[in-house]
């Protein structure tokens, strides 16, 4: 097989697995974390620098709030089957970054790796990071590219793959959906709080012998589960997230 089928295959199939990406480094991450606690004397983190952490994490949450919020049906979804475009995304978060929901990802995961704070395995995420979705962009760009032809070259000739060009936006033709956002976006804030906090109950037990929770990560896990669990319910129940031509 020639190398450009390989890395195409390898995209597709990476594709349909692209939601796990951050469960085995959360995994390595936690034991690290405790291997650092008890034999790196790794010093206990201040709230300040647990809350930074977790605001990079909810900047990528805003980039694909703000992605979502313009998309069409049939776009930037969480398919897994296969590719899906029905139509081609040139304006909004499409017109400053080819890839903004990978952005939001990125700095979504990136935020529990900062958390950890080992500098080498934050390097060997961003390496992993672009190593997996690099092929993913591969695949996904053949496939635009076959299916759309010169307009989406053209696109692609003006528009940065990854990082933005915040001179290049263009109002998007759809007007913001916060419902759409609502709908597809829950769960992924709900586990970016869930791991934090998970990450704080192991610490505290590590450290004290005493499975215990800051009073900060009490109030955000319950929030934000109080609010998903709302999220979901009106989307499974209800059709008061829908939204036509969504």
């Amino acid at each position: 097989m020639a190398l450009i089928e390989e890395l195409n295959a390898q995209g597709n199939k990476l594709f349909k697995h692209r939601s796990k990406l951050p469960i085995p480094f959360a995994v390595i991450g936690l034991a690290l974390y405790i291997y650092t606690i008890y034999f790196g004397n790794e010093e206990e983190h201040t709230l300040a620098f647990e809350i930074s952490c977790l605001a990079v994490g909810l900047l990528g949450q805003l980039i694909r709030a703000i992605t979502l919020g313009y998309t069409p049906r049939g776009t930037s979804g969480r398919n897994t089957h296969g590719q899906v475009a029905e139509s081609l995304n040139t304006k909004g978060m499409y017109s400053i970054m080819r890839n903004p929901l990978y952005l939001g990802n990125f700095f979504m995961w990136f935020a529990i790796i900062l958390f950890i704070n080992i500098n080498w395995f934050s390097i060997f995420y961003i390496m992993c990071f672009w190593m997996y979705y690099e092929r993913i962009i591969f695949a996904e760009e053949n496939f635009l590219r076959n299916k759309y032809g010169e307009p989406y070259v053209n696109w692609t000739l003006k528009t940065p793959i990854f990082l933005p060009r915040l001179s290049g936006w263009k109002k998007p033709d759809l007007f913001f959906s916060f419902k759409n956002v609502l709908k597809r976006e829950y769960s992924g804030f709900f586990a970016l709080f869930f791991t934090f906090t998970l990450f704080d109950l192991v610490e505290n037990f590590a450290r004290h012998s005493v499975w215990k929770l800051d009073p900060f990560w009490i109030y955000a896990l319950l929030t934000s589960g109080i609010i998903t669990l709302i999220l979901r319910t009106l989307k499974k129940k209800t059709k008061i997230l829908n939204v036509s031509g969504r």
